[in-house]
């Protein structure tokens, strides 16, 4: 059975960066699809201005014309803090006990999982697919927190297959592309009046132009 895969974060906005980690590893582990889904009211980092409708609507501007990649609304359209442990239980009673789920996240990240609320209990409904940079040193070999540090070596599988036969709990490390691109830095840049262009989808950067989202400094 194949795995479905989850990929979330503000998208604020989503850029080449965010489509090119869901390309690469939706190949790479043989996903059956890529959810992509902006987070609202993420508890870890300040609550975006511009409106999650907005957010979703850039992500389905951005994946229009790939049948594998999904925009999913589910946590856009709440308005209390989004625990990823919430929303991976919701996923796991939807796709079933059987189905596999992949969490995609960068390195970064991951190496921050052991402050997230009820970390462990992640491992539990999803097996974690970690992107890491080509050039960069691997996550396997970075100071992280002890305990995840030992969750790391338990659960670590070298082959994909290794998500295949389980529905949780297994961490694959996966090399990816470097694309040096900052939606922070997309938002500077429209903030100026520079260009944007090339580092996200045309028809996203369209939009933003033309809504005016992120003329703003306090839009950033």
């Amino acid at each position: 059975m194949k795995p479905i895969g989850i990929l979330g974060g503000t998208f604020n906005p989503v850029h080449y960066g965010h489509l090119r980690i869901a390309e690469e590893l939706g190949d790479a582990l043989d996903l059956d699809e890529v959810r992509l889904m902006p987070a609202n009211m993420p508890p870890l980092r300040t609550v975006p201005t511009v409106s999650g409708a907005e957010r979703l609507h850039m992500v389905r501007l951005a994946i229009a014309g790939n049948a594998r990649l999904v925009a999913d609304d589910r946590e856009v359209s709440k308005t209390s803090l989004c625990y990823t442990v919430d929303t991976l239980a919701e996923l796991r009673a939807e796709f079933g006990p059987r189905r596999p789920i992949c969490l995609m996240l960068g390195a970064d990240a991951f190496a921050r999982l052991h402050r997230w609320h009820r970390w462990r209990d992640l491992f539990g409904l999803a097996h974690f697919a970690v992107a890491e940079r080509g050039g960069h040193a691997s996550i396997a070999t970075a100071p992280l927190d002890p305990a995840l540090t030992a969750e790391l070596r338990a659960r670590r599988v070298t082959e994909v297959g290794g998500l295949s036969e389980q529905p949780a709990g297994a961490i694959y490390l996966a090399p990816t592309s470097v694309l040096q691109i900052s939606a922070t830095r997309i938002r500077g840049l429209v903030a100026h009046g520079a260009s944007a262009r090339y580092l996200l989808p045309q028809p996203v950067l369209d939009y933003i132009l033309e809504r005016g989202i992120y003329r703003q400094a306090e839009d950033q």
